[in-house]
Formats: C-alpha cells, structure tokens, sequence
C-alpha cells in the first residue's frame, strides 16, 4: 500500500507538525476505516481505478492539510491582527495620554504663572503694608515731635513774656534807684 500511495517529504512534515500529541494505539473505529480502505483496495479489479482512488485521497489529504494550513494561518493572521489591533488601540491611547499630559502641563504653566503673579501683589501688598507701618511709625514720631516742639514754644513764649516782665521790673527798678540818688 505505501507503494501504491505515494507520500512526499512534504506532507509528512506537515502531518508532525499538525500532531501535538504522541502517536496512540488506534480505535476500533479507526481500525474498521483501516480495514474498509484496504478491503476497497483489494476489491478493485482496475488498476486504473484503483490509482484514480488514490489520487481522489491524496487529493482530498492534500485539501485537508491545505485547509488545516489555512486555518493555521486564519488563526495566526488573526493573533497579529488582533496584536495589531491592541497595538494601535494602545497606541492611540498614548497619543490621548500625551495629549492629556500636555494640556496638563499647559494648565500647570497657567496656574503656576497665576500663582507668581498672587504671590507678587501679596509681597507688593506686604511691601506697601511694611512702607505703610513705617510711615505710620515715622507720622507719630512727627506728630510727637510737633507736640514736643509746640511745648517748647509754650515754654519759650513763658520764657520772653517772663524776661519781659524782668525787664519791666529791672527798668522800673532803676528809675526808683535814681530817683532816690538824686
């Protein structure tokens, strides 16, 4: 039969490839289809049919490896698609991300600048709050100087009218001193 059923190098490969798991004793069943195969063989009086049958099979294996293939690549066509698909799903979430991320950083920008610009009118606020102490210290030293001063001009005034007086008294004083000299 192997001689009648010509088997390339090729389809063998294939054949182990396809077969994960190790040869296994056959079953009943496959022996029947064995034993069907063979009695169909020997039942043929043509060689012709015979040789037409065994092409009809290759045929037919030959279509089965071709489909299994097919569903081999079918399967590996749809792995990468599906691969290619969660790679641009997370390419494009990426995208989404760094575009977030930017309009973060821009946001970021914004506020800080805000926050330099609060952070300056509280220190010209303080600034100002500070030159307004200090003008209000150095207007009540003024104004105690002011005070201090006006005082002074109560007592300097106290001061001439009380000189004036003496000299009133000295004047008078000294034509009461000629007059009794005379």
């Amino acid at each position: 039969m192997s001689s009648l059923y010509p088997r390339t190098k090729e389809l063998s490969r294939s054949r182990k490839s396809q077969s994960d798991s190790p040869p296994s004793s056959p079953s009943p069943t496959a022996k029947n289809f064995g034993h069907d195969r063979t009695s169909r063989l020997d039942s043929s009086s043509t060689g012709d049919s015979v040789t037409d049958r065994l092409l009809s099979r290759t045929s037919s294996y030959t279509r089965r490896e071709n489909r299994l293939a097919s569903l081999g690549k079918a399967e590996e066509e749809g792995s990468a698609k599906d691969f290619k698909k969660m790679y641009e799903d997370a390419l494009t979430e990426n995208v989404k991300l760094k575009s977030k991320l930017e309009e973060s950083k821009d946001e970021l920008g914004k506020i800080r600048s805000q926050l330099d610009k609060v952070t300056q009118k509280q220190n010209k606020i303080s600034e100002k709050s500070t030159v307004l102490e200090t003008e209000k210290k150095e207007k009540r030293a003024l104004e105690r100087k002011v005070s201090q001063m006006e005082e002074e001009l109560k007592v300097l005034n106290d001061f001439k009218s009380d000189n004036q007086r003496l000299k009133d008294e000295n004047g008078a004083l000294i034509r009461v001193i000629s007059k009794l000299s005379k």
